[in-house]
């Protein structure tokens, strides 16, 4: 345990404590970790160190740390081979010619709608649309997208595509995410409880969602990152990995942010696992910090919520400065 961080974090002219933000941002759970030590841990809704929380998208960078491992046990030959080496059903679509690259950053320049509030959507329709038979459910619904820019040009969030990135990963190495996932990081690291991964009907992992774990290991994941990639002293990923997936690699068009490998980076350095209703791994190298936010927002995003949970972390950086300099 560390030196208990006192918080005031300043919301529309308010200065709140970490109780009072919780109950107005409807926040399950709220770690942070400096040094590698607890500075703070605060539940509530029901939510404890027992429970385990629904990540939604943060599992993205989960699963693209482990297109990482395989590249490293040699499941995977380079981020530049084409994705249709890996899913051959893929030949003769819109991914013909995407590399793991593009699927990493986004950009394989494939028409996809991401609104969640749209019943038409792709990501409504991923998971409504009976797929073909025999065929990954993922795979069937994209190789009929049609195809809006060269691969590499333009950047669209895609959750489809990190489930696509989950298929690969798991005809590489001929193993369920779920079990690579245990053997690569959640064992050897020495995560407190099992994790879950929500599944299609076949069994196939979503790669871009919904895996469910504990607060603490959620922030045991953010020290990994921190740590370079190292379990037990020993890279799991190739050298230099966790600094090119976490460093700006596409425009995003909002000022200060960009997108890495299913990160979403800043330009002061840090970086961040985000999923819809508030979840939230935020690293901050200079800081040595992981802030880790479980929450139950009533909508998928909004920029209310997105402006909280931005002062949260200010206040955060301010009180770990504030130490620094005393």
């Amino acid at each position: 345990m560390g030196r208990p961080l006192q918080l005031h974090i300043e919301l529309d002219g308010r200065s709140l404590a970490i109780e009072d933000f919780m109950a107005e941002q409807m926040s399950a759970g709220i770690l942070i970790l400096q040094d590698g030590r607890i500075r703070l841990e605060a539940y509530s809704l029901g939510y404890s160190p027992e429970g385990r929380w629904t990540s939604f998208s943060v599992a993205k960078s989960i699963t693209s740390t482990l297109v990482g491992a395989a590249i490293h046990d040699g499941y995977i030959g380079s981020i530049d081979d084409r994705v249709t080496q890996y899913i051959p059903a893929l030949r003769g679509s819109a991914y013909e010619g995407v590399s793991v690259h593009q699927l990493l950053t986004m950009t394989s320049g494939v028409k996809w709608n991401e609104d969640y509030a749209d019943p038409q959507s792709d990501v409504a329709k991923l998971y409504s649309v009976r797929p073909d038979a025999g065929m990954d459910a993922t795979v069937s619904y994209l190789r009929k997208l049609p195809r809006e820019a060269p691969p590499g040009v333009k950047w669209v969030y895609k959750t489809g595509e990190t489930n696509l990135i989950g298929v690969l990963v798991s005809a590489a190495t001929h193993q369920s995410l779920a079990d690579y996932l245990s053997r690569k990081i959640w064992q050897p690291y020495g995560m407190e409880q099992d994790a879950e991964w929500l599944t299609d009907e076949r069994g196939q992992e979503f790669g871009g969602c919904c895996l469910s774990a504990s607060l603490h290991d959620f922030g045991r994941f953010g020290l990994l990152m921190l740590e370079g990639g190292a379990v037990n002293g020993k890279r799991i990923v190739p050298d230099g990995w966790i600094e090119a997936a976490t460093r700006k690699q596409a425009d995003t068009g909002v000022t200060g942010q960009g997108y890495g490998y299913q990160w979403w980076t800043q330009d002061d350095g840090s970086f961040d696992a985000l999923g819809i209703y508030g979840q939230t791994v935020h690293i901050d190298p200079s800081r040595k910090l992981v802030v880790v936010i479980c929450s139950a927002w009533p909508v998928a995003t909004d920029p209310a919520h997105r402006h909280a949970r931005a002062e949260l972390i200010a206040a955060v950086n301010r009180a770990i400065d504030s130490d620094a300099g005393d």
